[in-house]
């Protein structure tokens, strides 16, 4: 079943909001009171499709999610967002006791898995490691982003420089490598380490290991 997730930017805000999907609308009315008692943005869904349908804003969210729903089930749902790579935390729900089911859905990365009835506390607390995580992962991809822009602004001979520094080699083994003078050596060293707002050797390893520069052998 091929269907697609949109995502629509909007403006960056300190908003949460949590997709509650469930075709029991008694289910849906108690979720809202409870998230809306913390402060939490709520949408509600009956089904998959539904949700499908609509598009997520570029702010921190999660999904609750029933594991059994009419049409686009819990588990194919969160098989469909994977395959989509929109990386939005989920917690399942279920009124079914189905081990091999939960085992399932928690080796996908779902952040929780709770039986109906649940307890308000179990649920606030998944919600919230929820939101947690993907306000965490959206700050890394931010981060990463910035990195690269900042890598961009490498010269050629800076970049080459890079994976020679991360690598451990002194300014005279890389003029070697590189085939230039020492201080020509030390002049891109210092260029590329300032560019790249790299504060020590410790801190540009750990640029590298976030942009995926490998050491030079």
């Amino acid at each position: 079943m091929n269907r697609s997730v949109e995502i629509i930017s909007l403006q960056e805000t300190t908003e949460q909001v949590v997709f509650v999907v469930d075709d029991d609308e008694s289910v849906q009315v108690a979720l809202t009171h409870l998230l809306q008692s913390m402060n939490l943005h709520v949408e509600v869904f009956g089904t998959a499709t539904a949700f499908l349908e609509g598009a997520l804003p570029n702010i921190p969210s999660c999904l609750v999610l029933d594991i059994r729903l009419p049409g686009l089930t819990g588990l194919e749902f969160q098989d469909v967002l994977a395959k989509a790579n929109i990386q939005i935390p989920i917690v399942f729900m279920t009124g079914y006791a189905d081990v091999p089911m939960s085992v399932k859905a928690m080796k996908a990365g779902a952040i929780d898995f709770l039986p109906k009835p649940f307890r308000d506390q179990d649920m606030l607390e998944a919600v919230f490691r929820a939101l947690d995580q993907d306000s965490k992962r959206r700050d890394s991809v931010r981060a990463a982003s910035r990195l690269r822009r900042l890598f961009t602004s490498l010269t050629r001979r800076e970049r080459q420089v890079l994976p020679l520094v991360i690598s451990g080699l002194m300014n005279k083994e890389i003029a070697y490598r590189m085939g230039i003078s020492e201080i020509t050596a030390k002049i891109h060293r210092g260029h590329m380490m300032k560019k790249m707002e790299a504060r020590s050797l410790v801190d540009l390893v750990r640029i590298a290991e976030i942009l995926d520069i490998k050491r030079i052998n």
